[in-house]
Order: structure tokens, then sequence, then C-alpha cells
């Protein structure tokens, strides 16, 4: 038998998520249900209405802006060049929409918008979350926000702004928010609900930020050990009383990865300055960045640098991603397993824990990263337009076999025994197909924290240092 389960979450039958989830959740998801089911024959006749090629590719492009690799590529940068104050803003805005808004997804549990009649078109595999609300929605009106005080502030309070610079500024931020937010509409990516959510979600955090920087940068510029004390196990709590979600949702894995962010960069400054590395080793300049005066050879050798800085710092950061995350997954399950002899150790739904498997697979730790050039092969399409879009619909095809795949198994029709689905998932062991072998190992938690933290220690502060003992310098001038 054939399953009949759509590859997004959130359309298990609804006696499930009744089951399954406490009331009150139940009774919110009921609710933004009514609102998906309501705005979805909206949205498609909008697409049927606006949809080209050209909005087609801007919309994809522009959605990439929001993924991690953007992310990982584009903050350490800020902290190559000096920018320490501004990197750390993001970080705090950015990793706070992520984990809030995936946090109410995997409470809600909440699908997208209904495919049919919706044409979903997505790149990589964000139609695999929960719809509400909005990420993508959230943190582009939070970094916009958050880059809009500042330079405000510069316009105001320095006049190191020009009213042309500002005015354009202005316009570019409010052009980058409309793309992203209708571009999450057009695409049939979110409901209108999901997307008010998300941008009320990132104004909000904008103005706790607003409200609370001066006294994060105060107690991160101390040399007090109450400060790692207290940012590593508020951050692992964090990521342990994550909601557990009724599908198998990778919601999850990017709330840890921006946390564990956080807990990083958080940590590294405060090192900084514990070490004293801050006064003496981050405030040197970029050679030839001195007086108001440059010759050629000066900008061509300054560029030089700029650039050797971007690209030597973006490899060695690609380089502990990948070799940290081999060496944790071979040490961690053989610890686990040892230390489930002494007690237990939590376990997270969708995640087998090491007892009940000797290794992790290579290919389910290190995923390739998309390069632009491989962006439109990775574009997915579904819905009743698909055919017409692209020829064929496309599936995730990265995932776990299914024991329909073995010789001798038989694939068990969820829809069919949703008895044994929501026996399962009570128990906190349920999958999103009882016929799908598990995609995740707990042995991934740990290693997100570790990997994603690594990314920010070196970002933050190895990186830099090394930077400033080779000359290269920090400051661009």
């Amino acid at each position: 038998m054939t399953s009949s389960c759509s590859d997004t979450p959130g359309q298990l039958p609804q006696d499930v998520y009744d089951a399954v989830l406490p009331w009150w959740r139940s009774a919110i998801r009921n609710v933004i249900l009514k609102a998906v089911e309501r705005e979805s024959p909206v949205l498609a006749r909008m697409q049927k209405r606006l949809r080209n090629p050209w909005l087609d590719a801007y919309f994809l492009y522009t959605s990439s802006l929001g993924t991690h690799t953007c992310f990982m590529i584009a903050l350490p940068i800020l902290f190559f060049f000096g920018y320490h104050d501004l990197g750390r803003g993001l970080i705090f805005v950015l990793a706070s929409g992520v984990y809030l808004s995936s946090f109410v997804k995997d409470l809600v549990c909440a699908p997208r918008p209904l495919s049919p009649p919706v044409t979903r078109l997505t790149i990589g595999t964000h139609h695999l979350e929960y719809g509400f609300p909005s990420t993508h929605s959230t943190n582009s009106v939070s970094m916009a926000l958050f880059i809009f005080g500042h330079i405000h502030r510069a316009y105001t309070e320095h006049s190191a702004v020009s009213d042309l610079a500002y005015c354009g500024s202005c316009v570019v931020l409010v052009i980058y928010i409309v793309s992203i937010v209708f571009g999450r509409l057009y695409m049939g990516m979110h409901s209108a609900t999901d997307c008010i959510v998300g941008v009320a979600l990132g104004a909000g955090i904008w103005g706790a930020y607003v409200m609370v920087c001066d006294t994060i940068e105060r107690l991160l510029s101390s040399s007090s050990w109450t400060v790692p004390c207290t940012i590593i196990p508020v951050c692992l709590l964090l990521v342990h009383f994550h909601p557990q979600p009724v599908d198998d949702c990778p919601c999850f894995e990017d709330a840890i990865a921006f946390i564990s962010v956080i807990l990083g960069a958080f940590v590294a400054r405060w090192h900084t300055v514990y070490a004293g590395i801050d006064d003496r080793l981050l405030q040197t300049v970029m050679p030839v960045g001195h007086g108001d005066e440059w010759t050629l050879g000066d900008r061509l050798r300054w560029c030089l640098i700029a650039c050797l800085k971007v690209n030597v710092g973006i490899v060695i950061i690609f380089v502990w991603r990948l070799l940290a995350k081999s060496v944790l997954h071979l040490v961690l399950p053989p610890l686990f397993r040892a230390l489930a002899l002494c007690f237990d150790l939590p376990n997270r739904r969708f995640y087998t824990p090491a007892t009940d498997y000797a290794h992790v697979p290579v290919e389910n730790g290190l995923h390739p990263i998309p390069s632009v050039i491989d962006l439109p092969s990775a574009l997915e399409v579904s819905g009743v337009y698909a055919e017409d879009a692209r020829g064929s619909v496309k599936r995730r095809a990265h995932g776990a076999t299914t024991k329909q795949d073995l010789p001798g198994k038989e694939k068990i029709d969820v829809t069919e025994h949703p008895s044994c689905q929501v026996k399962e998932l009570e128990n906190g062991k349920g999958a999103t197909h009882l016929g799908t072998e598990v995609k995740h190992y707990d042995a991934d938690v740990l290693t997100k924290v570790v990997v994603y933290a690594g990314i920010a220690i070196f970002g933050v502060e190895i990186i830099p240092v090394l930077f400033s003992l080779t000359g290269w310098g920090i400051k661009p001038w």
C-alpha cells in the first residue's frame, strides 16, 4: 500500500493532533487551520493572476537571503572587519527570531497553505516545516528595523550619513521587507496570517533588543564568570524545552543552530574581555588603512587583503563545520551508550537513541551546501500547476529510505492506522510515516550545538585574532 500523506507537515488526520496535543495547543491549531483553509483559495487566485517566470526567479532567489548558509557567510564577515557591536546585535535579533518562530511552529503544528489549490515554490526544504508563523517575515522585519536603527542614529546624532544615502537606505530596506514578506505569499509558502504574525514577532524582537541591548553589552563586557555560567545553561535549557511536534519537522534543528550561535558569540565576546584580547588584538587596523589619501597601490593592497580575509575566514568556518560533524558523529554515539548504562538520557521524538544504532551514516550527517549555480536544480514546485511550471513534480529526495524500498517489507498507510500513529506519538517515538526509517539520531542534537557554537566562536574571536597576528588587521580604517 502507498502512503497518502503529504510531504508537508501539519496534514495528518485531525484526530491525531487532537489526541496528541494538549487541548490548548489543539485549540490554537484549529483556529490557524481555519485561516489556512480560508486563505488558500485566495492565494491560488492571486498566483494565477500574477505568476510569471521573472517573478518566480526573483522571489525564489530573494528568499535565499534568509537561509542558514547566507547567515553563516554574512555574519562572520562583520567580525572580520571589526564591526563587533553590529554583528552581535544582528546575531541576537536573527537568532531570537528563528528560535521563537520555530518554537511557535512546533507548538501549534499548523500546515502551510494547502497545495493544491496553491502552487508552492521553494528552494531547499523549507516546505518541510510548519507554516505558522513565517520565519522569513520575522527575520526580514527584525533585521531591517535593526539596520534602520543604526542608520537613523548615524543620520540624526552623528551626521555621518547624507540625506541621499539615508533616503536610499530606507528605500532599500522597504524593498527588502516587501520582497521577502510578499514573496512568501507569492510562492505559496505562507498564508497572510503566517506573515502578519511573523511581521509582528519580528517588530517585537527588535523592540525588545532596543530595551535590553545596553544591558547585554554591559554584562558581556565584564570579566565575571557569572556570564558563561549563566549563558551556557540557559541556552541548553532553551534547546531542551523546545516543544515536541506531532510531525517530523526540521524547525527544532533551526532553533538549535541559532541558539547555539548566540551561545558561542556571547561566550566568545566575554572571553575576549576576560583574557584581554579585545584591547590587544581586536582593535588593530588593516595595513594602508591610515590617513585620508591613498595611492592606487594602497587601494589595491587593501582590497587584496580584504578578499583574503573573507575567503580564508569562510573556508576555516566550513572546514570546522565538516570536521566537527565527522568527529562528533564518531565520538558521541558510544559515549551516549555508555552513559545510558548509568541513567536514562533525555530523548526527543523522531530522534533514535544511541542504544538503537551502531553509527551515524555519513550521508545523514554531512549534507552538501548548494552553491548559487545549483539553486535552479534545487527548486521544488508542488501543486496543481507544478507540471506546467517544471514539467514534473519534484519531491524530497534525500530523506531516509522507506521499508517499502527494502525487500520483503511493506509500507503502511498511516491514514489507515491512526490509532497506531497516536500511540507512538504519545510515547514520544512516532515518525511522520510509520513505514519510514528514522532520519534523525540523538547525536545530531549535541553535534549541532557544538558545531554552531564553534562557528560563532571562530567567527567572533579565533579568526579575527588570527588576522591580527598575521598582520592583516581587523578594522578597515
